[in-house]
């Protein structure tokens, strides 16, 4: 799509970035391992969200959003006269990337702030920025002049000619887009795709919202909490029961709702909570199911079978038919081993999960620590540091915010990452990575080309320009927007009585998971924003993240830990492999099958009834017996963000498994691997075919055509090596 934003974005401007040239060491890493620190502040002057003046007050969304789509509909009528000119129409792919970055920038960041925020009206006036630009978006996308110019310009043979690489797959995206918007319909369809495109959205945030918001708790009776021990916890809630004589209210998630299912004797309570747990109400229900039903009818108003097969089109497994849910297996085969169990109460038994650990002993894994062996290992890959940076007033949205400069040993400043680790009330749950800006080439923007406005409208104009204007940055090869990302997570803050914020082991692995993304979006610097970094095939990119869990398997790796302190790192350690993992691959596995269910011909038709699917599919290929009552499916959060392509997990676990084991393993700090590896995948972002870049990577150029036969060859890898913790976006 015109807009087709990363996931979920600003600094300085260009006349100020001289000063990043330092070369000095990087010093300790983040000042949050101090608890009673804040972030250290470059100015008393207050400068707005990331540096901008135009963003210093929730107003200033609003604003934006406007100048934005003024900006955006003068460059759309540039672009659709082009065909009156021939040096027009070779600028045709830069000002449709323009066109993409002005809407994207502003819609990208709306999404990270109404996640972000801790105030109530910066989140409204970045969701109503949000409706707005995405709503121009989807008319853009389904714009009959648009496409007619860029038909001309792929059919013009010389100018097609004249096109790099990159430049001309960046076309052929758009191309592809337009006609999956169905720009062909006629002008009522075209209307009804923009209709659809915009009411899926409303229908997702609503399913996002309600798939955060906290579930009614289980109504647990005093006797049925007899024999409950656990560290204490447990004879504490025997005393409040019988002193209150009353039920005791246990929330699904809660600590309370965690020992009663692991340790409670009776079978009610565990019950009780397990349906308290994976139960909907009707509302919930219906809106997913809506929301279902909404996909499949753009998909059918296009020509596609479903909507799984209109978005597999343009991914690496081309058709559902090439994902194949036979890939769930013999479940017998994914229990390879027994651990202690306990009762479900539902007529069934599992192992109780052990949290992961490191293979060797480590220091306490404070941030300042994790992010210092960060900086420690992609200075040996790929000869980039990480380096604290102070921030502005009004610069970040939350006082635990902290912000790196991303650095090259040989380019300079690469971009910034923000991040956002600590929980918090009203903040999104989980961990991302948000793309709020992403590069590209400036310096041949032809600005002055571009229609203006009368005098009346030029200082609202001036907003967009200055905001776009930021971040760039002087290269070898020409002016660069610098890319800006920001990692949300909820990890345990610090506090003047426990100290510094030390991390569990699953949290060091979600933020090298993160950071994994995070490095995909720095080092992937392309002339055209549209295929920079993580904007890529769904499909491909989680493999840089999910590689990046495979180092902390390795012992070499783990000596980046070394927090210099003479602190011990020894061979010796407590490590544990996690005995629930085989099974949590099986439920990925019965993720991506129910996603590719719900978004088949089935759910198209009359009566179709998403829990019913879900308690078939659970009944033939599950572990646990589905339990009537429960519709744990309005929980899938990733159902919005990833309909149709939640396999990409699975996929990209299996194709970062076989990375690690051919390239990385037996010397996992080498230089020479690192460069080869951002030089086949990280750079090129969504520039090149992703099937290419794997098969340059492995040496293996039969998987190049990224055919039926090269998806079968994939499903073939095992996935078993790798260590992550899934579910990360």
């Amino acid at each position: 799509m015109l807009a087709k934003h990363a996931a979920k974005s600003l600094s300085k401007p260009f006349r100020h970035v001289q000063r990043y040239r330092r070369r000095t060491p990087p010093p300790d890493f983040l000042s949050s391992d101090q608890p009673s620190s804040a972030p250290r502040w470059s100015s008393p002057t207050s400068t707005g969200l990331f540096g901008q003046p135009s963003l210093g007050t929730p107003a200033g969304f609003h604003d934006l959003a406007l100048s934005t789509l003024l900006r955006a509909h003068l460059l759309t009528e540039r672009i659709v006269r082009a065909r009156q000119s021939r040096d027009e129409l070779k600028k045709v792919v830069k000002n449709l990337d323009r066109l993409s970055d002005m809407l994207c920038s502003v819609i990208d960041l709306a999404e990270l702030i109404r996640n972000a925020h801790p105030n109530q009206e910066w989140v409204e006036s970045a969701d109503e920025a949000y409706e707005r630009c995405c709503e121009y978006m989807n008319v853009l996308n389904t714009h009959v002049g648009l496409y007619e110019t860029l038909r001309d310009v792929l059919a013009d043979q010389d100018i097609r000619d004249s096109l790099s690489r990159e430049a001309l797959q960046t076309a052929l995206i758009f191309w592809r887009d337009f006609e999956k918007s169905g720009v062909n319909l006629p002008p009522a369809q075209r209307d009804r795709f923009v209709s659809l495109s915009t009411e899926i959205l409303v229908l997702g945030r609503q399913f996002l919202n309600q798939a955060s918001n906290a579930k009614p708790p289980a109504a647990i009776k005093p006797h049925e909490l007899k024999g409950l021990k656990d560290h204490g916890l447990g004879s504490r809630l025997q005393l409040q029961t019988r002193f209150t004589q009353r039920d005791l209210l246990v929330y699904p998630g809660s600590l309370q709702a965690q020992m009663i299912m692991r340790s409670a004797p009776e079978e009610e309570p565990r019950r009780k909570v397990y349906m308290a747990s994976n139960s909907s109400s009707p509302d919930q229900v219906e809106v997913l199911e809506a929301l279902l039903r909404t996909r499949g009818q753009l998909a059918r108003l296009v020509g596609s079978q479903s909507f799984a097969h209109m978005t597999l089109g343009d991914k690496m497994a081309k058709s559902p038919e090439h994902y194949g849910p036979s890939a769930c297996g013999n479940k017998h085969t994914l229990i390879p081993h027994r651990s202690p169990s306990y009762n479900l109460g539902i007529g069934t038994t599992i192992a109780p999960p052990e949290p992961p650990a490191p293979p060797i002993a480590l220091p306490p894994l404070t941030l300042g620590v994790v992010f210092r062996a960060l900086s420690r290992l992609f200075q040996h890959l790929y000869g980039v540091s990480l380096r604290p940076a102070d921030v502005s007033a009004g610069e970040v949205w939350h006082a635990d915010v902290r912000k790196l400069e991303v650095f090259d040993e040989k380019d300079g400043l690469l971009g910034w990452i923000y991040t956002d680790l600590f929980a918090r009330r009203g903040k999104s749950s989980g961990a991302a990575h948000y793309t709020v800006r992403c590069s590209r080439r400036t310096d041949d923007d032809d600005e002055a080309g571009d229609l203006l406005p009368d005098a009346e409208h030029r200082p609202l104009l001036d907003l967009s320009r200055e905001f776009g204007a930021a971040y760039r940055h002087k290269m070898p090869d020409g002016v660069f927007q610098l890319p800006i990302v920001v990692l949300l997570t909820e990890f345990s803050p610090p506090s003047l009585s426990r100290g510094p914020a030390v991390l569990e082991w699953h949290e060091v692995l979600t933020l090298f998971h993160e950071m994994g993304h995070a490095m995909h979006s720095m080092i992937g610097r392309t002339e055209y924003q549209n295929v920079c970094g993580t904007r890529c095939a769904t499909d491909f990119v989680e493999l840089p993240s999910i590689l990046m869990e495979h180092f902390l398997g390795s012992p070499t790796v783990l000596s980046l830990f070394d927090s210099g302190d003479n602190s011990a790192v020894r061979q010796a350690g407590n490590h544990h492999e996690d005995p629930c993992h085989n099974i949590d691959t099986h439920s990925q596995i019965m993720l991506a099958v129910l996603d590719q269910i719900y978004h088949s011909p089935e759910a198209m038709e009359p009566g179709f009834d998403s829990t019913a699917a879900l308690a078939r599919l659970t009944a033939t290929r599950g572990l646990i017996p589905f339990v009537e009552g429960t519709s744990w499916q309005t929980q899938f959060g990733h159902l919005f963000g990833y309909g149709a392509t939640y396999y990409s997990y699975l996929f990209d676990r299996a194709i970062a498994s076989r990375v690690w084991q051919k390239v990385f393993v037996k010397d996992p700090l080498n230089r020479e691997t690192g460069e080869k590896y951002k030089r086949e995948i990280l750079r090129h972002g969504g520039a090149k075919d992703p099937w290419a870049m794997v098969g340059g990577l492995l040496d293996a150029p039969e998987l190049a055509g990224g055919d039926a036969e090269a998806m079968r060859e994939v499903g073939q890898w095992r996935i078993e090596d790798e260590v992550a913790v899934p579910g990360r976006h």
